[in-house]
Formats: structure tokens, C-alpha cells, sequence
């Protein structure tokens, strides 16, 4: 039996001036439901390419993704994102950036369902007192907040996240993880996040997917990460191969290094 979300043999190529560039090649993947996967290498190789393929916002230039028996051929509610920049319509309330998307997948519920909905999510991620603040009158992240709520509210098969909290400083980005954890615990999303953080993808994740340079870049190792969940950030610091698994994507990391220094040279 397969997976619930499965990448075969997916290939990207752009042609530009002097040729087709292969940027990623025979990527392989599959994905339980409830998995939180992390993609990490080095910038470049590819690691948006495979995301935003999977999101529908790139075109599949070979081979194929399946999520929950679909294959994809486009966007699509299933599938929610989360960009490091949550693009929020800066003139609208937290509730009405949510409620865009809501009103959209959910037409045919009642008013009071949909408001339920959004405020059940912006509560969640810790925004229950700013509903109704503008979105350029919150912090980053605050914003990121409403992004991720937007992202839940539309009940989707699997959660993207696009280096989520890449411009975050560390204490937003810890609580920002943590609070993430707990609704995926509580919703059981399958999630893919790109990520350059070898700590963040250790917390985070189930398993660690490490990607060779591009260009044609692949899966070049997968690790699974052995912490229980619910993750708490002390336990897991304290896990006595937390260490062994940090060396290992540095070590991964440093090769990719290494392979791209020899072929520079």
C-alpha cells in the first residue's frame, strides 16, 4: 500500500538561454498520514521547487504527487501553505484575512459555522484578543499567527510551510513552533516544511529528508528522528541522540559542501 502523499520520480527543468537546467531530478518520496517531513540542503537545491510542485503553484515537469489518493494538477484547498512572508491584506482584520479563504472553500455553511471556524483558529495560534486588529497593525509575528490560522481553517490533507519562521527572532520562532506542534497534534495534518535550521527540523519533525546539491538534486538521505510526541523542547534537547542526529545532517551538510567546493574547483 502506498502512502498518503507520494512524489515519484519528480523532476523540475526550466529551459532558459542556454539549455534545459534540471534543478531537481527523480525526487522520491512518501509520506504517512500524520507525518511532519522536513526538507533540508543547502540554498538552491531545490528545496521550494519540490514544495511548491506539491502545492500545485509549480508545474511538474516529470513524474508525478499523489495526496490522499489525488494526483495533483494544480492549487487546491487540500493543500494549505505557509510562506516565511504571510501576504495578508495589510487594510483587513486578522478575522477577515482568515475569513477570505473560509468563505471561499466553505460557500455552503452558515455565517455563524464559518465565524466559528475563524475564530476557533486565530484563538488557537494566540490571537483570540486581536481578532479584529488590522493585519498592519500586528507584529511579524502576529501576522505569522494569522497565517498559519488561515492555513487550519480551511481544513486541508496536508500543511506546506515554506521556512515559516524565517524571519522571526529565536523567542517568537520557539513559541511560534511549539504552538504549531500542538495543532498538528490536535488535527493530525500531514505537514512538509523547508527549512535551513538543523535544530528547527530536529524539533519539529518525524523525519528529516536531506537533499544533494542542485542542480538536478535529489533525496540524498532520510533519518528518522526518534523523539516522542508530544514534543516538549527540554526532553528533546536532553534525548541522548539528540546530538548524534545533529551531527549526522551537519556532517550530511558539510559533504554537500565538500562535493560542491570539488566541482567548483
Amino acid at each position: 500500500m502506498g502512502g498518503y502523499v507520494e512524489c515519484f520520480k519528480l523532476g523540475k527543468t526550466y529551459d532558459t538561454q542556454k539549455g534545459p537546467a534540471v534543478i531537481v531530478e527523480d525526487f522520491n518520496l512518501e509520506m504517512r498520514q500524520g507525518d511532519y517531513v522536513s526538507l533540508l540542503g543547502h540554498s538552491g537545491c531545490g528545496k521550494s521547487t519540490v514544495l511548491m510542485m506539491i502545492a500545485g503553484l509549480n508545474e511538474i515537469t516529470t513524474g508525478g504527487i499523489v495526496v490522499a489518493n489525488h494526483e495533483i494538477d494544480g492549487p487546491g484547498p487540500d493543500r494549505g501553505i505557509v510562506f516565511q512572508s504571510p501576504c495578508l491584506m495589510p487594510w483587513m482584520t486578522a478575522y477577515e484575512n482568515v475569513m477570505l479563504g473560509v468563505k471561499q472553500v466553505y460557500a455552503h455553511a452558515s455565517k455563524i459555522d464559518r465565524h466559528d471556524l475563524v475564530v476557533y483558529y486565530l484563538t488557537l495560534v494566540g490571537l483570540g484578543d486581536s481578532l479584529y486588529k488590522r493585519a498592519s497593525d500586528l507584529s511579524q509575528g502576529m501576522q505569522q499567527r494569522v497565517g498559519i490560522a488561515r492555513a487550519f481553517a480551511l481544513k486541508p490533507n496536508m500543511l506546506l510551510l515554506d521556512e515559516p519562521f524565517g524571519m522571526l527572532d529565536s523567542l517568537t520562532r520557539m513559541e511560534l513552533q511549539e504552538i504549531l506542534l500542538d495543532i498538528l497534534v490536535k488535527e493530525g495534518v500531514t505537514t512538509m516544511m523547508i527549512s535551513h535550521d538543523v535544530d528547527e527540523a530536529l524539533f519539529m519533525s518525524d523525519r528529516v529528508v536531506m537533499m544533494t546539491n542542485g542542480p538536478r538534486a535529489r533525496v540524498g538521505a532520510i533519518f528518522d528522528i526518534p523523539f516522542e510526541r508530544p514534543r516538549v523542547r527540554e526532553a528533546v534537547l536532553e534525548h541522548p541522540e539528540y546530538y548524534e542526529y545533529r551531527e549526522k545532517l551537519l556532517e550530511f551538510l558539510a559533504e554537500q559542501d565538500h562535493k560542491k567546493a570539488a566541482v567548483a574547483g
